[in-house]
C-alpha cells in the first residue's frame, strides 16, 4: 500500500476489501492503511466494502463515523432525487396545460 505506483496500490487496497468480504473483519494495520488512504482515493471501494461486511460493532471509531457519513449522505440524495423528480413532473404538466 506504499508504493508509488497509483494502480499497484489500487491491487492492495482491492485486497483489503476482499478481505473484509471474505473474512468480515480485517486487522488495525489494514484499518490504518485504509484510513490513512482516505475516502475518494485507491482506498474508495476498499472503505465501502469494509462499510458493508464488517459488522458496525466491530467498526474502529473513524469507520463507524464514515458509516454514518454515508447513511447521512445516501439519504439526503434520495431526498435530492425525489425533489429533482417531483419538480420536473410538475413543470412537464403545466407544460402539458398550456398546449
Amino acid at each position: 500500500m506504499r508504493l508509488p505506483d497509483r494502480g499497484q496500490r489500487g491491487f492492495a487496497f482491492t485486497a483489503a476489501g476482499t478481505a473484509a468480504r471474505v473474512n468480515g473483519e480485517l486487522t488495525a494495520e489494514l484499518y490504518a492503511a485504509l484510513r490513512k488512504e482516505g475516502r475518494g482515493g485507491c482506498a474508495e471501494n476498499a472503505i465501502r466494502d469494509t462499510l458493508t461486511f464488517v459488522p458496525f460493532r466491530e467498526l474502529p471509531p473513524w469507520f463507524k463515523w464514515q458509516m454514518v457519513r454515508t447513511a447521512v449522505a445516501d439519504k439526503l440524495d434520495v431526498w435530492r432525487l425525489r425533489v429533482t423528480y417531483a419538480a420536473e413532473d410538475a413543470w412537464n404538466a403545466v407544460r402539458r396545460r398550456r398546449s
